[in-house]
């Protein structure tokens, strides 16, 4: 695995509670994320999001976990790529991690620091993550946009 991670912040105009409620109930996430989520809040507990909930064995993360969860502060949980990518990033032992943290910032802001890493080092692995560079800015893009006007566009459609 290469040392090269994603990192993307952003400050989003609401308290933290909602931002991190945003990340972890199932009827907050399918407002900005992916239409369909599987979500159990708790260290080992499902973190699944289904971007084609016509076919959820596709286009998803099904079968990832939550492995840090710190109570509105820290959330990691294991991540998988899209279809294309699926041969060498979605395997066993293989997957990427994202680290999610969250702070108080001035009055009624938060700042939400993300975190991708575990990529390979190969040609492959660089397009993969060349391509979660621009999911990631869609994501936190559609994040900021729910959370301070309700109008999130989901991800990946």
């Amino acid at each position: 695995m290469s040392s090269e991670v994603i990192v993307k912040e952003i400050a989003i105009e609401a308290d933290l509670e909602l931002v991190w409620k945003a990340w972890l109930e199932e009827r907050r996430i399918t407002q900005w994320f992916a239409p369909m989520a599987n979500v159990d809040p708790r260290i080992g507990g499902k973190f699944e999001l289904f971007f084609d909930p016509s076919n959820p064995e596709r286009m998803g993360t099904k079968g990832c976990t939550i492995r840090e969860l710190e109570e509105q502060r820290l959330l990691v949980f294991e991540w998988k790529g899209p279809d294309d990518f699926a041969e060498w990033m979605n395997q066993e032992g293989e997957l990427t991690v994202v680290r999610v943290e969250f702070t108080s910032a001035v009055q009624g802001t938060t700042n939400l620091k993300l975190t991708h890493s575990g990529w390979g080092s190969s040609p492959v692995w660089s397009e993969a993550k060349e391509w979660h560079v621009a999911a990631w800015n869609q994501v936190l893009g559609s994040l900021k946009s729910e959370i301070e006007s309700g109008e999130g566009v989901l991800c990946c459609q």
